[in-house]
């Protein structure tokens, strides 16, 4: 079970998660220091526009990577196995919908990304899905309707 600090992933979005992490602290962040280091040399900031771009591109980043150091740090890795036959985190998840067939892998928030059919189980389908075995059917209201998905396999 998971407690209120812990942040549900799949091993491949917490590797992604880290990459980026190691992505931002050794080159990006470097990058904009020195950035900010060579306009600030440049004399007058009150009217350099570079200096103030990358000062705020550095809070940026170093927001960023406090948040993915956040999640990392408090990530639980889940892979769908030992939740018995139903749709989980860390399962795929074969659905047939106004007869066309689709397959979505329900991965934790953060790792989210509806183009790769990458599904969190917080949004409306992941959580309409959640649980639920193959055979069921499941409603999801979208902005034109209600869309009925019947699940076809689990794995």
């Amino acid at each position: 079970m998971l407690n209120n600090d812990q942040v549900e992933v799949t091993k491949e979005g917490l590797d992604a998660l880290k990459k980026e992490l190691e992505e931002l602290k050794e080159v990006k962040r470097p990058q904009v220091v020195d950035r900010l280091a060579h306009a600030r040399a440049e004399g007058d900031l009150s009217e350099n526009s570079d200096y103030h771009n990358a000062r705020d591109e550095l809070e940026f980043l170093d927001g960023r990577i406090e948040e993915i150091e956040n999640v990392v740090k408090s990530a639980k890795i889940v892979d769908g196995r030992g939740r018995g036959d139903g749709v989980a985190v860390g399962t795929s998840v074969k659905v047939k919908v106004n007869g066309n067939q689709s397959e979505f892998h329900i991965v934790g928030e953060w790792e989210a990304d509806p183009t790769e059919s990458k599904i969190s189980h917080t949004s409306p389908l992941g959580q309409a899905l959640f649980g639920k075995k193959v055979g069921e059917k499941v409603e999801v209201e979208v902005p034109a309707g209600t869309l009925t998905y019947e699940i076809l396999d689990i794995k």
